[in-house]
């Protein structure tokens, strides 16, 4: 794609004063409803009975004013109204008006459907008491991040009331607080909660859209994820009850996160459904090429055209409101890129929206999180955002996953390594290769796992998917897994298989939360839960995806790994740095890095490279601003043949005092004390953290 011209200005104007209070405004005389549109001729109010969705009781013809939008004040916009728009315009090209379409108000707040693909938007009373409850704040560099299908994490909690099952007030509930707080994580990271609907092909197919990557509207919280009681009483209640759950989660000290689908809507491909923006100014919303043909770097039939003035604020005004009005911490944007292409369709990080996104005053302090890639040309761009921007670290991910998993498939069969563990190192340390120095190592997500892929389970017990339970013929999800089944495909009863299974998970994990940067870590992993090898399971809504609470003693052992590491983290600075080291310079919240071998000696530059070599210590020491000193060492041994690792002799280190190990099924809190020059066994692919004193 061509670039832009950098003396050309970059649109959209986000400040315009137009674009202010759009959708419905609440006031003495009733309400005003205003929405955006430049190439309708006509647009009108449709009002509707409380009960019945079908009777139309007014309907009100809208004026246009200036910048566009089209306005209507009337009585009529009450709290509880539900109301939707007629819109007219020309036909051809790239435009789809209809005016026998009824349409969604695309600031809505709340929604409510007419059956048969029909939806009405509905004016909310959002009036609540947070009771001085404030944001938790918590600093990146002690974050650690919990990503969760709301649903699927409490739908089988056995002490959770089955009515709060799998809503909104089922995280809410102590058992699910108590659960998140005693494993350590500060901040709940949610797949899609804004309302969104299944594509008509998987409801074909008897299936559906269980993660939620279809966005319906931007503004009203999914009401399928209420209590049933809080459903009946109507979109008022499902918000309260949203924000009751944001209240509950803050008062215990976590965060709240947002996985929101800014990129595409559910009006998918030309042709597809006409509930909004398509409605309303096709040419606008959706990027298109000069016939009306989309323009789809997404690869769910449509992408939102952040070039404009009106889609961009849109995007904009929606993160207010969540940040605002329903307090919540941080978003985490699918498909980022796409919201970063400008007039040309090519990626900017100096896009308007981008750029506020990270200035904007309402959302200072707000955690924005990067998926930093789309599926268009130049789609991947991990590491491009600006400053202020924190991006999932795909190629962290990959290169845990090949240390630990296919390098040692390799391993087994070519009786030697693909690759040394230079790049593993640069991983750890925090990915000084993707971010720059000025945004340091906290600008990457760290992950091994995700929504989208195998679980960590399922990582080291399956080499390829399985996923013909989607309906595509196993066609769909990723096929390069970077896994190892270990010798068996999928369930056995070897007891060395699963013995080597369980250590793989614990060496991933290990790395995942000992490494510098933020970690995310996958609803159900701390359990090493599993999929049956699914690598794609976003359209099944069943036990296949819930959480099951009922666990072997082998996952207990997990989850206890998992709580010691985090532990283990929140204790020691040298773990957690906001910046990197600087070789002549003192740098405030670093970590200095020293590397050695297993003999305890410097690490030389041909070790580095060399395939047959595995092992490394990894020496850190804190230069934290306001925590105590501290340094840790951290053996990596990423070989299947046993070996031994001597403890470096470092000046100003007397012991090392053993924290953790990923070679013992349960967790060893015993702190055993060793001296340097001491060796210490590793009996294969193992980590080893210390702390040096």
């Amino acid at each position: 794609m061509a670039q832009p011209d950098p003396a050309t200005p970059i649109e959209p104007n986000l400040l315009s004063t137009d674009l202010d209070r759009l959708g419905v405004t609440l006031h003495s005389g009733g309400g005003t409803l205003r929405v955006w549109s430049s190439a309708a001729t006509s647009m009108e109010l449709v009002l509707f009975d409380d009960v019945d969705l079908d009777w139309a009781v007014d309907t009100l013809p809208m004026t246009r004013a200036s910048g566009d939008v089209w306005t209507v004040t009337t009585p009529l916009l009450r709290p509880g109204a539900r109301y939707a728009v007629r819109v007219d315009g020309p036909s051809g090209g790239g435009d789809a008006f209809n005016p026998q379409t009824l349409l969604l108000d695309p600031y809505a707040r709340g929604l409510i459907s007419g059956g048969l693909g029909d939806w009405r938007a509905a004016v909310i009373d959002d009036g609540f008491d947070w009771g001085g409850v404030a944001k938790p704040r918590i600093p990146w560099d002690r974050t650690v991040v919990y990503e969760a299908h709301l649903k699927g994490l409490t739908k089988r909690h056995p002490d959770i009331p089955p009515a709060l099952h799998g809503t909104y007030a089922g995280l809410a509930h102590p058992a699910m607080i108590a659960h998140l707080r005693g494993l350590g994580v500060t901040a709940v990271e949610l797949l899609p909660v804004q309302a969104f609907l299944s594509e008509p092909r998987l409801l074909q197919h008897g299936l559906v859209n269980y993660w939620g990557y279809n966005t319906l509207g931007f503004f009203a919280p999914h009401a399928p994820y209420a209590t049933e009681a809080a459903r009946h009483e109507g979109p008022d209640a499902v918000l309260r009850e949203f924000k009751q759950m944001v209240k509950a989660l803050h008062e215990a000290g976590l965060e709240v996160i947002l996985d929101v689908v800014y990129n595409h809507t559910a009006e998918l491909e030309l042709g597809g459904p006409r509930l909004s923006l398509r409605g309303i100014d096709n040419r606008a919303y959706y990027r298109q090429h000069p016939d009306g043909a989309y323009i789809d770097v997404t690869g769910c039939g449509n992408a939102v055209d952040t070039s404009t003035d009106a889609a961009a604020r849109l995007v904009l005004d929606s993160l207010r409101y969540w940040a605002d009005d329903l307090q919540v911490d941080g978003f985490r944007f699918d498909l980022a890129v796409t919201l970063g292409r400008d007039a040309t369709h090519s990626f900017t990080p100096e896009h308007p929206l981008l750029q506020a996104i990270t200035t904007d005053p309402v959302l200072s302090g707000s955690k924005i999180i990067a998926e930093p890639w789309d599926v268009g040309m130049g789609g991947w761009q991990t590491g491009a955002f600006g400053r202020g921007w924190h991006e999932w670290n795909d190629r962290y991910r990959d290169g845990v996953r090949n240390f630990w998993l296919s390098d040692i498939d390799y391993a087994r069969r070519a009786a030697v390594s693909p690759v040394g563990v230079g790049g593993f190192a640069t991983r750890l340390a925090g990915s000084s290769n993707v971010f720059s120095r000025e945004r340091g190592p906290l600008a990457g997500v760290n992950f091994v796992t995700a929504h989208d892929g195998f679980t960590l389970h399922d990582l080291v017990a399956y080499d390829v998917k399985h996923n013909m339970g989607n309906g595509e013929q196993n066609r769909d999800g990723t096929d390069t897994n970077r896994s190892f089944n270990h010798g068996a495909e999928g369930a056995t009863d070897d007891p060395a298989i699963l013995a080597t299974r369980r250590r793989a998970m614990r060496n991933l994990l290990g790395t995942l939360l000992l490494s510098a940067g933020v970690p995310m870590i996958t609803a159900g992993d701390e359990f090493g839960r599993s999929q049956r090898g699914n690598n794609n399971a976003y359209c099944h809504d069943s036990a296949l995806t819930w959480l099951s609470w009922t666990h072997a003693p082998w996952q207990r052992d997990l989850h206890a790994h998992v709580r010691r590491l985090l532990q283990l983290r929140r204790d020691n600075p040298a773990l957690r740095p906001s910046r990197f080291a600087h070789e002549e310079l003192e740098v405030p919240n670093a970590s200095v890095i020293d590397w050695y071998d297993e003999h305890g000696r410097t690490m030389s530059q041909q070790q580095w490279t060399d395939p047959s070599h595995r092992t490394l210590q990894y020496d850190a020491e804190a230069t934290p601003d306001e925590e105590a000193a501290n340094r840790i060492l951290l053996i990596v041994h990423g070989s299947e043949t046993p070996t031994e690792a001597t403890l470096p002799v470092v000046e100003g280190v007397t012991r090392y005092v053993s924290l953790w190990s990923s070679v013992d099924d349960v967790p060893d809190t015993r702190e055993s004390v060793h001296l340097p020059g001491e060796t210490v066994a590793l009996p294969g692919t193992c980590l080893h953290l210390f702390r040096a004193e």
